[in-house]
């Protein structure tokens, strides 16, 4: 009997490695990034980080470190004469989207932003850096602010008798800490870290938008904006969907046609296999775990 209940997952494993053999095949006859194209498109999807792990069936957030490859693999290819960004991102880490921002604009081919849902704090940061954006009229953009919230349980563990012992070499070596409140002048220090982020932030915004900064610093105070209304406040150029950008494409950069090239990760054998595994863990796992994980997700400097 033990035998026998072991084949079940033997043919799993086998099905996922024949499959990963298939894709692997065809990556290879069409390139790393799919059908050869005239027009890289780079998907911007999830939580902006700089070198984020994968997920259940190899997803992935959107990472700075394969971002800007592609960004550059594109610039490099002599095929591609303009680069498109489908975003979709609430924004994340202020140092990833600073740095995709970055090669955007190193980038001298044509650029192109696409929003159809939600272009958000350092996904807009990203949007911002392009040559020209398109915004559904009833997506999310903008949230030009910075957050570094948390949950602290300092009151809670002296409620249950839970003492935190302190011991640091460093005055501020545990500031932020959950375990402790924040001194009046811990929390001024780090109010002044978040008011330097939020000035970059401001400063980029103004900068790749043409925009006078002090406009920008009215319109900064983290609000969200419909696309229809960040239209208004000049914080896209077009209100459309993917047929306003192949328009755009053919009429402002003069494509006669228009092909992608997908730029998309490839997971390897191991990362396909392990996404399976810690996909199904996951789901076991889920309930008051979860939970805790939305309440804890906002720790950390993000835009």
């Amino acid at each position: 009997m033990k035998k026998r209940n072991v084949w079940p997952i033997v043919l799993v494993i086998v099905v996922v490695v024949l499959l990963f053999l298939i894709l692997s095949i065809f990556a290879s006859l069409f390139g790393s990034n799919g059908f050869l194209g005239n027009v890289a498109y780079i998907p911007v999807y999830g939580v902006i980080t700089v070198n984020g792990q994968s997920s259940f069936l190899g997803q992935e957030e959107a990472t700075s470190e394969k971002l800007v490859k592609f960004i550059e693999d594109a610039e490099e290819d002599p095929l591609i004469e303009a680069i498109v960004f489908d975003i979709n991102s609430p924004g994340g880490s202020a140092v990833a989207s600073d740095e995709i921002a970055s090669a955007i604009k190193r980038a001298e081919k044509p650029t192109i932003a696409l929003v159809r849902e939600v272009g958000a704090s350092g996904g807009y940061w990203v949007a911002s850096s392009t040559d020209h954006i398109i915004a559904n009229k009833m997506s999310i953009v903008g949230s030009i602010g910075v957050i570094s919230s948390y949950l602290e349980f300092a009151r809670l563990l002296e409620n249950y008798n839970i003492t935190y012992q302190r011991l640091v070499a460093g005055k501020y070596k545990d500031m932020g800490t959950p375990f402790k409140e924040l001194t009046e002048e811990e929390e001024m220090i780090l109010q002044t870290k978040l008011d330097k982020i939020h000035g970059f932030f401001i400063d980029e915004i103004a900068a790749n938008r043409g925009l006078p900064r002090e406009k920008v610093l009215e319109i900064a105070t983290g609000e969200i904006f419909l696309g229809i209304e960040a239209l208004e406040l000049g914080l896209v150029d077009e209100l459309g969907d993917q047929k306003a950008l192949e328009k755009y494409l053919k009429e402002q950069i003069g494509l006669e046609d228009v092909d992608y090239t997908y730029y998309r990760s490839t997971p390897s054998l191991w990362e396909a296999l392990s996404g399976i595994m810690s996909g199904f863990f996951y789901y076991i796992g889920m309930g008051m775990g979860e939970t805790v994980f939305n309440l804890n997700k906002n720790t950390g400097i993000r835009v």
